[in-house]
């Protein structure tokens, strides 16, 4: 495999004397994406989000950004984005994760994430956008025979969720290979934590996410909280996730995007850190960090969680040149930890 290293002047003084191209982030008001825009913002990158606001956050978005309220499924709105903005890369996180809704809902995923997704991609072709990163995940995997689980594994998805983010990436795939639209798909494993600076974080009522749910439960936001599953074949019973920290997340699109602007080819990449940690070694790494014992109760498995997932990351390490710099569990915890202390402040003043 080959390593690209990406060293060079600001993009500021790239493009003096040129016409600044745009970046386009779908869902860029939401918890991913609007890390995403605080890093190419820091980078100096001309930025435009186009969210439609449904789970996302106006005020999560920096004011560096342009913010265009809309659908992706919305060819004519997009189409006019990309046009006035001279956007010649797009950086697709809209979308809907929640695993068990996606098996009560599975008509409404596939067509939030499959459907609309097709629709971005019809635009950017039609455009001439070049670079496109996608946001799927490691649902694609399903229950893998092998962890950690690397991006050669067969996909076996068993979620509405994990099929509708695979059928999104054969029709990039697809759709590379017939009109030349270079892109990378990175698979999430478990994203968490929030921004050093508290400039942003996971902000989403009713939130599903493990590390949000115990970090509310410490600060007294939830009188208790669930573990689902509790006999699954692990050392203590309960699921193994490998969980990325969501600024180390935003560098890997940094670093998938200076790839594809380096005539890097189409691929595939895991986003973890090759660590698992069950469900209780995170409960317990929330109990050390706030200082609380909060209630925990034991339920059933919920439908679509595989018992371990762990990623294999020395792909995305060797050829994009990505290095993690907050590979900690204790440290992402404190971050999230930070971060809802931020997001209770604002809702009291807000009050």
């Amino acid at each position: 495999m080959r390593l690209i290293c990406y060293i060079g002047m600001s993009v500021a003084a790239a493009n003096r004397g040129k016409t600044i191209m745009a970046v386009l982030v779908t869902g860029g008001a939401g918890y991913i994406g609007s890390h995403m825009v605080l890093e190419l913002a820091d980078a100096g990158e001309k930025v435009v989000v186009l969210d439609n606001l449904s789970t996302g956050f106006r005020w999560a978005v920096d004011p560096r950004a342009e913010l265009v309220v809309g659908d992706i499924g919305d060819q004519n709105s997009v189409r006019t984005i990309v046009r006035r903005h001279a956007v010649n890369a797009i950086i697709h996180f809209a979308g809907s994760i929640v695993v068990p809704d996606s098996v009560v809902d599975p008509l409404g995923y596939y067509n939030n994430n499959t459907v609309k997704s097709r629709a971005l991609m019809e635009v950017a072709v039609s455009t001439g956008v070049k670079h496109f990163i996608f946001s799927s995940t490691a649902a694609v995997y399903g229950n893998p025979k092998e962890n950690p689980v690397s991006e050669e594994a067969l996909p076996a998805p068993m979620s509405p969720y994990g099929s509708s983010k695979l059928m999104t990436e054969i029709m990039l795939a697809d759709t590379g290979r017939a009109h030349g639209l270079h892109y990378v798909a990175l698979r999430y494993f478990n994203v968490a934590g929030a921004d050093p600076q508290r400039r942003s974080g996971q902000s989403t009522p009713r939130a599903t996410h493990l590390i949000k749910v115990a970090c509310e439960t410490a600060l007294g936001q939830r009188t208790h909280m669930e573990v689902f599953g509790t006999d699954y074949e692990t050392p203590d019973g309960t699921c193994l996730r490998d969980y990325i920290h969501v600024r180390d997340l935003a560098r890997a699109h940094m670093a998938a995007l200076s790839y594809l602007r380096a005539g890097g080819q189409s691929d595939i990449f895991n986003c973890g850190y090759s660590k698992g940690y069950s469900v209780l070694q995170v409960i317990d790494a929330v109990k050390r960090a706030s200082g609380v014992d909060f209630e925990v109760r034991m339920a059933p498995r919920r439908p679509g969680d595989p018992a371990a997932i762990v990623a294999k990351s020395e792909k995305i390490r060797s050829i994009l040149g990505w290095a993690p710099q907050l590979d900690d569990l204790d440290g992402i915890v404190s971050h999230a930890l930070a971060w809802e202390d931020k997001l209770a402040d604002l809702k009291r003043r807000a009050s």
